[in-house]
């Protein structure tokens, strides 16, 4: 074997002698704590230079006895001497799925190439998530008596995920049980939990509120919906788009309506806190919109050891709620190959996420917050549903590049937005201050615009849009 491909890891631990056999152990379970599984070498510097050892058989029998004596619960790992660069090195191979492990009576965690002793709270944790991963809450069987199940609901979820509800039986309550065993909501007879959530007629909730400032002080709106979840993943969408701004863009002689924030990257938000959310903590999923940000907030921290930067690479699926997860993949709402996350980035590369409190948030960023508003910072609250029309300054009309396109999407914006200020107008429409000055005066000129009142108090009135050749 080639020297340059062993290095520490967090599933590699080299040790260069067996005085170090100890240590060697605790590496073992901080590994099995973390991964499940890993390798350990005896003989090789941890900068990966073999050094070797005398081994003989009984030096093997030595260590595995070592591993028998002092790990807990047991494992079976594969130990045998391998050559490395003319030098004879011990190698252990080992795995196992009993987390947590012990070291001489301690538990350990791998985290880079080192080892960290749990504390109480965090070998806990892994105990707590050992038996929500042997019986999942989606999975388990509902209590009796059990919910009513709305058949419209699940005949409607039939014909969407493609099976025919006609050939499921003879009549509607022999269809209503096959449908339930394909979906597997029905197991050995016993209804799951994650049939309440898309077909109960006892309702889930979602929480949504809409705040004037940057802080929760000041509440505008609140609404608590109730539903199913596939109703609730709608109801956060229209809540969503009714108090955001909404900007447009030209395709060719048509508007098309663009929100502030992208709407790909908030569905994909929405469904992922539904669908990945801690379901046995009785807080609701919520919506949270700011003047600088909208917030889409979920029970439940990431699961399965997954970090926040190991999330972000994308293509990772670590599934608390694979059953649910599942349903939703039937429909179409999610893939099967953990693309949710590289959606909302490829969407909002700017999203930020945090873990806070025991809930896991996506914030998005408002482009229509202007640092230093009066409204945002002296708690003064804008009119709830206010909707303004920016523009995102980028069309596939003829004229997005001309100095008439450009005046006519600004004399455009200023109908919707009379009191827009020079430096918001350039924010807004992609241009310098200068830009916005040349256009408003050419507008001025010409009896396109108006300005009616003082400086700081006054507000635009255009008069109408110009046409192609730039007159009115």
């Amino acid at each position: 074997m080639n020297i340059e491909m062993l290095r520490e890891s967090e599933t590699v631990e080299l040790k260069k002698s067996l005085a170090e056999l100890k240590e060697g152990l605790v590496s073992m379970v901080a590994i099995l704590n973390k991964h499940g599984s890993g390798e350990l070498w005896f003989g090789v510097t941890p900068k990966g230079q073999a050094t070797g050892l005398d081994v003989t058989d009984k030096t093997l029998r030595d260590v595995s006895q070592a591993i028998a004596a002092h790990i807990e619960p047991k494992i079976y790992p594969h130990i045998d001497a391998q050559t490395v660069d003319d030098a004879t090195c011990i190698r252990i191979r080992f795995e196992g799925q009993n987390a947590p492990y012990f070291a001489h009576g301690r538990a350990w965690m791998r985290v880079a190439d080192e080892d960290r002793q749990l504390s109480a709270a965090e070998l806990e944790q892994i105990i707590v998530d050992k038996n929500q991963n042997a019986l999942r809450w989606d999975t388990r069987p509902l209590d009796k008596p059990w919910p009513e199940l709305q058949l419209g609901k699940i005949k409607s979820y039939v014909k969407r995920a493609g099976l025919n509800w006609d050939t499921l039986g003879d009549d509607d309550e022999n269809r209503l049980q096959q449908a339930l065993i394909k979906l597997e909501l029905l197991q050995n007879g016993e209804l799951c939990n994650a049939a309440r959530l898309f077909f109960a007629s006892q309702p889930i909730q979602l929480r949504c509120a809409v705040f004037g400032t940057t802080d929760t002080v000041t509440i505008i709106d609140r609404h608590d919906f109730d539903g199913d979840i596939l109703e609730l993943i709608e109801e956060a969408q229209k809540y969503i788009l009714k108090n955001i701004h909404i900007g447009m863009r030209i395709e060719g002689l048509y508007r098309v309506d663009v929100p502030e924030v992208s709407m790909e990257a908030l569905r994909e938000a929405i469904i992922n806190a539904f669908c990945h959310r801690d379901w046995r903590d009785p807080d609701h999923v919520q919506v949270a919109i700011f003047k600088n940000r909208v917030e889409v907030r979920n029970p439940g921290t990431l699961f399965g050891g997954l970090t926040l930067a190991e999330m972000r690479k994308g293509n990772v699926s670590r599934r608390r709620n694979p059953l649910i997860a599942d349903l939703f993949r039937r429909i179409e709402m999610v893939e099967g190959w953990g693309r949710g996350m590289p959606l909302i980035l490829e969407n909002a590369p700017n999203v930020e996420f945090r873990q806070v409190a025991g809930l896991f948030i996506a914030s998005f960023a408002r482009p229509s917050f202007v640092e230093g508003d009066s409204a945002a910072h002296q708690g003064t609250p804008p009119k709830p549903f206010e909707k303004t029309v920016s523009t995102t300054g980028t069309t596939t009309s003829t004229t997005t590049g001309s100095a008439t396109g450009k005046a006519d999407v600004l004399l455009e914006h200023l109908r919707h937005y009379p009191q827009c200020t020079i430096p918001e107008m350039a924010r807004v429409l992609d241009m310098t201050e200068d830009g916005v000055n040349y256009h408003l005066r050419r507008l001025q000129a010409t009896g396109l615009l108006k300005r009616e009142g003082g400086r700081s108090s006054g507000h635009w009135v255009p008069v109408q849009k110009m046409n192609d050749k730039g007159t009115p």
